[in-house]
């Protein structure tokens, strides 16, 4: 009889550990958000070796529901302009649907046309699982459906950016690195943000005090070398990418921000 009572109260342990576990794994991280909001809108204009092109990143006005959680909808397009546009056609749209509460995306699609390539992509994350559900066409063959495993709260290139700006970096010291799990073009990667200190910034929204970070990049073939990307991000409550500089293998291409809307906190520009 005794035997059978600690049977007994192992199996209901047992289950209750079982519970509680499958209770953490449904359950989202909470990331603390005071840097951005419905509405937003940033206006870029690009530079490639004296010729011109133009990004746009807009957060939509409402909240959207995707996997049955509210998300942020953020479109992200960027498309050559002037001389530049006949010599190089390119007209790309990224949007991600970006958890409100556990800045990770459900939903990510890439409308892309660069010249005659062009590419239609739509993945849906299943974070509690761990997989990522990719659509893909690039209209010359069939639609693909292909389904991959993902690190816990990977993130797509547009929700690892707003994820980025939830970040203090007043608390970074220059060396100070910071991981980032990512899902990119079928496959994961662990990427390195490296603090590189503090310096402020001439544009044509005027002097802003901004922090600069380095993505430590994966061999690719898109930039060359392992400090080719940096970011110069504004050094107050919105912590908007105010430069953003990569070294590419056709050579320099610089962003800068020109225009701004609906941002949460006044924009710290000095006079």
């Amino acid at each position: 009889m005794l035997r059978n009572q600690y049977f007994l109260k192992f199996v209901t342990l047992s289950c209750v550990i079982a519970l509680m576990s499958f209770q953490w794994d449904n359950t989202y991280r909470t990331v603390k958000n005071n840097d951005f909001q419905l509405g937003e809108k940033l206006e870029y204009v690009a530079n490639y070796a004296f010729l011109y092109g133009s990004a746009t990143v807009n957060m939509d006005t409402k909240v959207h529901r995707v996997n049955n959680r509210p998300c942020y909808k953020v479109a992200i397009n960027g498309k050559t302009t002037g001389m530049l546009a006949m010599m190089m056609k390119v007209n790309d749209t990224w949007e991600s649907y970006i958890d409100t509460s556990a800045m990770i995306p459900h939903k990510a699609t890439r409308d892309i046309l660069e010249n005659k390539y062009t590419k239609k992509e739509t993945v849906v994350f299943d974070h509690l699982r761990q997989t990522a559900e990719v659509r893909s066409t690039t209209g010359k063959e069939p639609e693909k459906l292909e389904q991959f495993k993902i690190p816990r709260y990977a993130q797509d290139m547009v929700s690892g950016y707003y994820y980025l700006r939830t970040l203090d970096f007043k608390n970074f010291k220059v060396g100070d690195t910071i991981s980032v799990e990512g899902f990119f073009e079928n496959k994961n990667y662990n990427i390195r943000i490296k603090y590189l200190g503090k310096e402020t910034v001439s544009t044509k929204v005027g002097k802003i005090p901004s922090h600069i970070i380095a993505p430590i990049m994966p061999n690719n073939e898109m930039f060359d070398g392992k400090n080719s990307i940096k970011f110069w991000v504004s050094d107050d409550e919105n912590r908007i990418p105010i430069k953003i500089w990569a070294k590419m293998f056709i050579g320099g291409v610089e962003l800068e921000l020109v225009k701004h809307q609906n941002l949460k906190a006044p924009l710290n520009v000095i006079k």
